[in-house]
């Protein structure tokens, strides 16, 4: 288990002999030890421990459990991710439900069985390591297209890449993929990345009621209608000088896609009741869950526009289709809203298993109001399954799709598929942990490494 770039595990144990068989027990791990709060305090900020396994009968009492929660609480303070297994004889649930509340990660009463224990403290270690990643992760995200966008799944960083090449362009986007893909973020991104001076502005255009869609888009002169008692700037003039983002642009009404085809032309707008052409300099992204050449063909859609609007078509795959992205953004929404409550949150095995089988079908959204619930709902600083309203054993349902495409019958191109699936997984699990990944697959660190290069991996992933 323990590697070069693994933090120790600190043994906290006033009675020495136990504290030997303990370590002996755990000598897979690179262990430490103390055997009072003080010593266990300065053990830990020497050597800054990922897991800590601790007595709560320590001097002066040993007895008792004041010294032990003491040091709980303050490790914990120090360290809110830090990973504490309390081991103690006190053995009564009050004790239990105690420690729990205060952030333990579990609760084993003397005398334990070794095997159990060390799978524990792998787990947790397994998830302190994903904790860190995540955290790093986010403080090295890109600040262009990618800067909103959590991902490891090869064709969404492909995206990012090809969102960043266009951004400098004044090219219209048309952004394709089910609702909850997160096609407002890439939007968001491509204005960033392109550092144009005006604002991001964006309009639902299924939202809107058609009478007033038409006011919302273009404005109004002072009496054009009754009601209109002062002239009022669109949404298009208000996103001069940066972008405009006509989301579920295949609802728009076919009146006004006439109007906006010739603003596209001209770059030019007339308010409602107005005479004047005004000029507008605005960058133009639009965004649809709809199939458009159907629309096109049900004549609900116009095709000129269609094509004015599609000088680079994205379509954004769903979730289910993204490689180890469901727990990687389901681990960055949890670290938020902790944050947000000031707790100390983490998935349990079970949640993590659900998290990884679900098929997401309302995508990013899905999954962001799953953990948001679950973070509130949760008993205690563990989610799991049941807490994100998902079955422990969710399955995927691509695994018994009767309508999925036939599997190509090139026995190399198969075998390459699946060891990508595999490693992309595991490296979702151990969030890019080299070493926990190889642990994981069963094969040596340079095995791996070849393994990655061979299919092209390592690059994708660092981006």
């Amino acid at each position: 288990m323990s590697t070069d770039a693994s933090p120790p595990l600190l043994i906290v144990e006033d009675d020495l002999a136990l504290q030997k068989q303990i370590k002996w027990s755990l000598d897979r791990f690179d262990c430490v030890t103390a055997s009072d709060r003080e010593t266990a305090l300065a053990a830990y900020r020497r050597h800054r421990p990922a897991v800590v396994t601790m007595d709560l009968g320590l001097p002066p009492d040993p007895d008792g459990t004041g010294e032990g929660f003491r040091l709980l609480g303050q490790l914990l303070e120090l360290d809110a991710d830090l990973k504490v297994i309390v081991l103690t004889g006190q053995n009564d649930r009050a004790n239990a439900l105690r420690a729990v509340s205060l952030g333990a990660y579990d609760f084993f009463a003397k005398p334990f069985e070794p095997e159990l224990l060390a799978l524990t403290i792998e787990r947790a270690y397994r998830l302190w390591e994903l904790q860190a990643e995540n955290r790093r992760l986010q403080a090295q995200q890109p600040s262009g297209a990618l800067g909103g966008l959590i991902t490891r799944d090869p064709e969404m960083l492909r995206i990012g890449r090809v969102i960043e090449r266009v951004a400098s362009s004044d090219a219209t986007v048309m952004l394709l993929g089910e609702s909850g893909t997160g096609k407002e973020v890439l939007a968001q991104g491509l204005h960033q990345a392109s550092k144009r001076s005006g604002k991001f502005v964006a309009i639902n255009c299924a939202a809107i009621p058609e009478a007033l869609l038409e006011s919302e888009l273009f404005g109004y002169e002072k009496g054009a209608f009754t009601g209109a008692a002062k002239t009022t700037v669109g949404k298009i003039e208000t996103a001069h000088g940066g972008t405009l983002m006509l989301d579920e642009i295949g609802d728009l009404p076919h009146p006004l896609q006439a109007k906006l085809l010739r603003f596209l032309q001209e770059r030019k707008i007339e308010r409602i009741g107005g005479r004047q052409e005004i000029p507008v300099d605005v960058r133009v992204v639009c965004a649809t869950h709809q199939d458009l050449q159907e629309l096109i063909k049900q004549q609900r859609f116009r095709e000129d526009l269609y094509y004015r609007l599609a000088e680079i078509v994205v379509n954004i795959p769903a979730l289910r289709e993204r490689q180890g992205d469901a727990l990687l953004l389901a681990q960055a929404f949890l670290r938020r809203f902790a944050q947000e409550q000031r707790s100390n949150l983490s998935f349990s095995e079970d949640a993590v298993t659900a998290i990884e089988r679900f098929d997401w079908p309302g995508n990013v959204r899905q999954l962001l109001n799953a953990v948001k619930r679950a973070s509130i709902m949760a008993d205690g600083s563990r989610v799991n399954a049941q807490d994100l309203s998902l079955p422990a054993t969710a399955s995927s349902s691509a695994l018994a799709d009767d309508g999925a495409k036939p599997q190509s019958l090139d026995l190399r191109l198969a075998r390459e598929t699946a060891e990508r699936q595999v490693v992309l997984t595991a490296l979702a699990r151990t969030a890019g942990n080299m070493a926990r990944t190889a642990e994981l697959l069963g094969v040596s660190r340079p095995t791996l490494y070849d393994l990655m290069n061979r299919l092209a991996i390592r690059q994708q992933i660092e981006g």
